[in-house]
C-alpha cells in the first residue's frame, strides 16, 4: 500500500476576536478496496451553533453534486451527533455550541472522532476534531475560606499548607500562579508537586503577637493564564493562640502510613461499599493531635463519586461508577490537626471493568429496497457494533437469525456489511425482516438486537401468463356492433407497472382487419360487425398481453369465434320453378294406383341445422284426398286411386316449412293433368 502524507496549516477567520486555526491531516491507505483517509481539524469551544468545521468537498477533492449524488453523510462516535455536513456546499459545521470541559473532563485533549458514508461504491472517510480550550472557567477554591489556628510563639520561617484551587481549564488556560493580599506577617510560597499540580504555603516572616492582633483576615488570589486571565479568591483567617493557654505546642505534623494509596474497586460496587481507609498520626495533644481528613485538589466529578469521612478517614462510594466514563480517579487527601498543620497523601482507584454494557448496534446506511436482480454481494446495510466495555466484555460478534439470503462482512474498525448472499426472487420473497444479533464475549453475555426491513423491489422477468391456450367464444350472426362475447385474461407475477397487462389483436398478414376488438385494459372482447354465417362459419385471431415492463415482456393466446346460425333465410324451392304454369305440370294416368308418384317439390334452405330442417305439406288441393306430400322428402303422390269424377286438371299447392324459431315458410304450386293415355296430354 503507498502512503501519502499531507499536512496543511491555515490561519482562518476570526470569530468573536477568537482565532481559529484549522489542520488537515490526510492519511491515505489502500485497504479493502476501500482508502483509509483521516481528515483532522481543530475547533475552539464554545463556538455559536452552526459554525464552520471544514469544507470537506474541497479538502477532499469531490464536488458537491458527487456529495449529493453518493449520499455522503457524517456519523459521529457515540451516540450523539454532533456535526453536520451539507451536501450542497460541502461544509461541515458544530450542530451546537461544544463545551470542551462538558465533553472531555479531566482531559487535558479533548478530540471528537467522526466519519463519513458515502455511497456507490460504499467508502468511509474518518475524521477527528480537536476542541481547543478556551479560557471561559476561573479558578475556584473548594471553599471560600480558610480557618487557620497559630500559635502566637510559632517562629518565623513556619509554612503552613493550604487549600489548592481548581481550574477546569487546561493549559496556559489552566491555573497558573497564586498571589497572597498585602500584609506583614506572611508571605506565599509557591511549589510544585509530583503530579505537575501547584501548590501553595504561608510562610510567617514576622512574629505573631496575640495581645496586637488576635485574628488576621487575608486574601488568596488564584490566576490561570488565559488572555486575559481570570481569578478566583479565597479568604485565609488566621487565628492567633495564646501560647499560655495552649499546654502541648504543635510542633507536629500530621503523617500518613502511606504517601499514595492504591486500590482497585470495580465499577458496579454499591454506594456505601468501604473503598479504603487512610490514617495520619500526629503525636501532639489535645486538639492539636486530633486529625481531620479533607479532599484537596481533587476534580469534583471523583468528589460527587467518593465521600471521606473527616473523623475516620474511610472513604466510600457515593455514587453509580462507571468504568466507560473513568477508568481512574486521582484524589489528594488532607489531614489537618487542631492547630492547623496538615500532611497530603494521594489516592488512587483504578476502576475495573464489568460486563455492563451490552453491544449497541448503530445502523449507518440502509438500503431499504434492492432489486430483485441485483448480484450477489449487494451491500444492503452498513452498520456499526460498539460494546463500551473492555476486553473480552467488549468483544463483540454478529449473527443473522434464520437461514436467509443475507450474510454479515465486517469492514473496517467496529462496522459490518449486510450483504445479499445469493440470487433474490420477489415474486417468491418479496420482503425480508432481518435480525441481526450482537454478542459480547463477557463471563455473563449481554446482547442486543436490531431489524432490518428490507424490501425487494420488481424487476421485469415475468411475461404474462393466459389462464388457457385458446379462447373459444361464440356469437349469434346479425349480432348488433360492439357486443360483448367474452374475456380473455392474462397474469403477470410482477408488480407495480411491470405486472400492467394491455391487451392487442395480432394483425397477420396478407389477412383482412379482424371481426373483432378487444379492450385493451381488461381483455373484453366485441364484434366490431354483424357477422353472417352464411359467409363466415367460424374464425381465428391471436391475442397478445403484454406488461408495462422497460421492455415489455408478452405472451400470446389464439381466440376462436364461431358464429352460431340465425333462422334468417326461407326455404328456397327450386322444383317446380316459382315461374312455371301450372297448366305444363305433371301427368298422371286416370289408371294410376294410389302411391302413384307425380312429382317430388325440391327446396333448400341457406341456414343451418334444424334452421334448415324443411318439411313439406299440401296446403291446398282441387280434389282434396286425392294427392298427399311426403313429410321430408316433398314427393307428391296419388292418395287413392283416380277415380272417373275427378277433374282432369288438379292445383296443388305444396308448403314448405324449416324448424328455426320463428319458422319460415315457401310455396310452391303444382299443376297435374289427369290424362287417359299420355299422348292425349301431349296432343291437347
Amino acid at each position: 500500500a503507498g502512503w501519502l502524507f499531507w499536512r496543511l496549516m491555515t490561519c482562518g477567520r476570526r470569530s468573536r476576536g477568537r482565532k481559529r486555526q484549522v489542520i488537515l491531516f490526510i492519511l491515505c491507505v489502500c485497504v479493502c478496496q476501500s482508502g483509509a483517509e483521516t481528515l483532522r481539524y481543530s475547533l475552539a469551544e464554545e463556538m455559536e451553533r452552526d459554525s464552520f468545521v471544514a469544507n470537506i468537498s474541497k479538502d477532499l477533492g469531490v464536488s458537491p453534486s458527487q456529495l449529493a449524488a453518493r449520499k455522503a453523510r457524517v456519523v459521529s462516535e457515540g451516540n450523539e451527533q454532533l456535526f453536520h455536513l451539507n451536501r450542497n456546499t460541502g461544509v461541515l459545521t458544530a450542530k451546537e455550541s461544544l463545551d470542551r470541559e462538558e465533553i472531555c473532563p479531566q482531559s487535558d485533549t479533548c478530540t471528537l472522532f467522526f466519519k463519513i458514508f458515502f455511497d456507490n461504491p460504499l467508502q468511509l472517510i474518518r475524521g477527528e476534531v480537536e476542541i481547543r480550550d478556551v479560557n471561559d472557567n476561573s479558578p475556584v477554591f473548594p471553599q471560600k475560606e480558610m480557618v487557620l489556628e497559630i500559635l502566637e510563639t510559632a517562629s518565623p520561617g513556619s509554612r503552613f499548607p493550604l487549600e489548592s484551587a481548581q481550574d477546569k481549564d487546561v493549559g496556559i488556560n489552566g491555573l497558573q500562579n497564586y498571589s497572597l493580599g498585602s500584609n506583614s506577617h506572611f508571605s506565599l510560597a509557591l511549589g510544585t508537586g509530583k503530579d505537575g499540580l501547584k501548590y501553595e504555603e504561608l510562610v510567617l516572616e514576622r512574629q505573631l503577637d496575640r495581645e496586637e492582633q488576635r485574628e488576621l483576615n487575608l486574601l488568596l488570589t488564584a490566576t490561570d493564564g488565559g488572555l486575559p486571565p481570570r481569578s478566583g479568591t479565597a479568604q485565609v483567617r488566621i487565628m492567633v493562640l495564646d501560647a499560655n493557654v495552649v499546654l502541648d505546642a504543635n510542633d507536629n505534623n500530621p503523617v500518613f502510613g502511606r504517601e499514595v494509596y492504591e486500590v482497585r474497586l470495580a465499577e458496579n460496587s454499591p454506594v456505601g461499599h468501604l473503598v479504603l481507609q487512610v490514617a495520619a498520626a500526629d503525636p501532639d495533644e489535645g486538639s492539636y493531635g486530633k486529625v481531620r481528613y479533607g479532599f484537596t485538589q481533587t476534580p469534583e466529578r471523583s468528589r460527587q463519586l467518593f465521600e471521606l469521612n473527616p473523623d475516620t478517614g474511610e472513604i466510600r462510594v457515593a455514587g453509580n461508577l462507571d468504568f466507560e466514563e473513568t477508568k481512574n480517579h486521582k484524589m489528594v487527601v488532607k489531614a489537618t490537626d487542631g492547630g492547623g498543620l496538615s500532611a497530603h497523601c494521594k489516592v488512587q482507584v483504578e476502576i475495573l471493568d464489568v460486563n455492563d454494557n451490552a453491544p449497541e448496534i448503530t445502523l449507518t446506511s440502509l438500503t431499504a429496497s434492492i432489486p430483485e436482480d441485483a448480484p450477489p454481494r449487494t451491500v444492503v446495510a452498513l452498520f456499526s457494533v460498539r460494546d463500551r466495555d473492555s476486553g473480552d466484555n467488549g468483544r463483540t460478534e454478529c449473527t443473522i437469525d434464520g437461514d436467509l439470503s443475507f450474510s454479515l462482512t465486517p469492514t473496517f474498525d467496529n462496522y459490518y456489511e449486510l450483504r445479499t448472499n445469493g440470487a433474490l426472487d420477489r415474486e417468491r420473497t418479496a420482503e425480508y425482516n432481518i435480525t441481526i444479533t450482537a454478542v459480547d464475549w463477557g463471563k455473563t453475555r449481554l446482547s442486543s438486537r436490531e431489524s432490518i426491513f428490507v424490501q425487494i423491489s420488481d424487476v421485469n422477468d415475468n411475461p404474462p401468463e393466459f389462464t388457457q391456450e385458446i379462447y373459444t367464444m361464440s356469437v349469434t350472426e346479425n349480432s348488433s356492433p360492439m357486443l360483448r362475447i367474452g374475456r380473455v385474461n392474462a397474469t403477470d407475477a410482477d408488480a407495480g407497472k411491470n405486472a400492467q397487462v394491455r391487451y392487442t389483436l395480432v394483425q397477420q398478414e396478407g389477412k383482412e382487419q379482424p371481426e373483432v376488438s378487444i379492450n385493451s385494459e381488461n381483455g373484453d372482447v366485441y364484434i366490431l360487425r354483424p357477422l353472417d354465417y352464411e359467409k363466415v362459419r367460424a374464425f381465428e385471431v391471436a391475442v397478445r398481453a403484454a406488461d408495462g415492463g422497460s421492455p415489455p415482456l408478452s405472451a400470446q393466446a389464439l381466440l376462436r369465434v364461431i358464429v352460431r346460425d340465425k333462422n334468417d333465410n326461407a326455404p328456397v324451392v327450386l322444383y317446380p320453378l316459382p315461374d312455371s304454369s301450372a297448366a305444363a305440370g305433371e301427368l298422371v294416368p286416370r289408371w294410376a294406383p294410389a302411391g302413384y308418384l307425380v312429382a317430388k317439390v325440391v327446396a333448400v334452405d341457406a341456414d343451418a341445422g334444424q334452421n334448415a330442417w324443411l318439411s313439406y305439406e299440401l296446403t291446398k288441393a282441387t280434389e282434396p284426398g286425392l294427392f298427399r306430400v311426403g313429410l321430408h322428402s316433398g314427393e307428391v303422390r296419388t292418395a287413392r286411386a283416380v277415380v272417373e269424377r275427378d277433374a282432369p286438371r288438379q292445383k296443388l299447392v305444396v308448403l314448405v316449412r324449416d324448424r328455426g324459431q320463428p319458422p319460415r315458410t315457401a310455396t310452391t304450386t303444382l299443376g297435374v293433368a289427369l290424362v287417359l293415355e299420355f299422348s292425349d296430354a301431349f296432343l291437347q
